[in-house]
């Protein structure tokens, strides 16, 4: 439920001073190509009796009875599950009486896979919209497993922008997660801003080489991510391998400039 679709762009330095301001190729109008992107995604779904199950979408375990009602989860918010039928249910999440998130589930007739309908809804009326096919690992029956997904497809738009910062550095705008990363190739950290930046997020960046960049993200100070960046010779195409803290597979997703 908390798929995290980690946005970031990089810059290259072609000279010296080219990785500095509005000389950087970077600067401009990105668009994610699905089709060459990876997003994957666990959750686990564990029995605990009674109807009620321990949900793990990636923040800790929330544990609800699968009745519809909404109960208490993760980060002040409201989760419900609700079964539809023996093969179908609809997850929810609300906070301060605004639905964030619903996701239809439905398991295949011999219960190996698992299709997720994935729906964000933002408070400005936009919606991120992903499709998910998962597969079962290890123990359990029903929806309850250890669900990996084996593909993901992104419905939405999913744009990234760049833009000078400071003279010197620049800032990563994602309009969709309504967050923007402003970096200076200094080494030192700075605040994300925006609504869904999050307390305590900050992130920095350093130079590898002429088309390799890496970038960290920190939560209160811990590591949530580093992203490694990578630019095309012809400075069209860029690719973002993130790898998430706790994650064994990487987010990978490859950008051409519109």
């Amino acid at each position: 439920m908390f798929k995290q679709t980690l946005l970031i762009l990089a810059a290259i330095c072609l000279t010296a001073g080219m990785a500095r301001g509005a000389g950087s190729p970077f600067i401009g109008e990105w668009k994610l190509d699905a089709s060459k992107s990876r997003l994957p995604d666990e959750m686990k779904v564990q029995s605990k009796g009674d109807n009620k199950y321990a949900f793990d979408f990636g923040a800790g375990a929330e544990t609800v009875v699968v009745d519809g009602s909404d109960q208490p989860g993760y980060g002040g918010t409201l989760l419900s599950v609700k079964a539809e039928g023996p093969d179908t249910w609809t997850v929810q999440r609300k906070k301060d009486g605004r639905l964030l998130i619903k996701a239809t589930w439905k398991l295949s007739k011999d219960g190996r896979t698992l299709t997720d309908s994935f729906r964000q809804f933002d408070s400005d009326g936009s919606t991120l919209s992903i499709d998910y096919v998962y597969q079962r690992t290890g123990s359990g029956s029903g929806f309850a497993a250890d669900w990996q997904s084996i593909k993901e497809t992104m419905n939405s738009a999913f744009p990234l922008q760049v833009k000078e910062f400071r003279g010197d550095g620049l800032s990563f705008i994602n309009p969709v997660a309504h967050v923007t990363k402003n970096v200076k190739f200094d080494g030192a950290e700075y605040p994300n801003e925006g609504p869904n930046a999050g307390r305590g997020a900050s992130s920095s960046i350093r130079r590898v080489d002429e088309r390799t960049l890496v970038m960290t993200d920190k939560s209160n100070g811990k590591v949530r991510d580093t992203e490694d960046i990578g630019l095309s010779a012809d400075l069209k195409t860029l690719t973002i391998t993130v790898h998430i803290a706790g994650s064994e597979k990487p987010n990978v997703l490859v950008f051409e400039r519109n």
